[in-house]
């Protein structure tokens, strides 16, 4: 078995920030989400996104950004619109090739159980 991170699996920081790119690209087509970007500098966005799933999917960069529920606050983000966004993540691991359980693990490392569903949705 390999001892490989699923940072290493995803391909590295390289291939991170372009899931990241095609990511973002769906993101900010969708109205359903794309307001929450409005005022946001996406260039950072971007880098900072790249830098968080590079974190959460093993790899050797240290995420310093706030906790997700201090980030997120008073956004009002609904559940639907995180399924939104988790879909467009999901899209974006599927063009960049990414196979199914690697796919999964990221979303699982999301959303799951010990995920950030719920420091990032307001109870409505």
């Amino acid at each position: 078995m390999s001892d490989a991170t699923l940072y290493d699996r995803l391909g590295g920081e390289q291939a991170v920030g372009a899931v990241v790119d095609e990511f973002y690209d769906c993101v900010l087509d969708d109205e359903r989400v794309a307001h929450h970007f409005d005022d946001v500098d996406m260039a950072a966005q971007r880098t900072h996104q790249t830098t968080f799933l590079s974190a959460v999917a093993g790899g050797p960069i240290e995420y310093e950004g706030d906790d997700m529920e201090t980030a997120h606050e008073e956004l009002g983000i609904t559940d639907a619109e995180f399924d939104a966004i988790a879909t467009h993540l999901d899209d974006a691991l599927r063009e960049s090739d990414v196979d199914d359980a690697d796919r999964k693990a990221v979303l699982e490392a999301v959303e799951g159980v010990e995920g950030f569903r719920g420091d990032i949705v307001e109870e409505q």
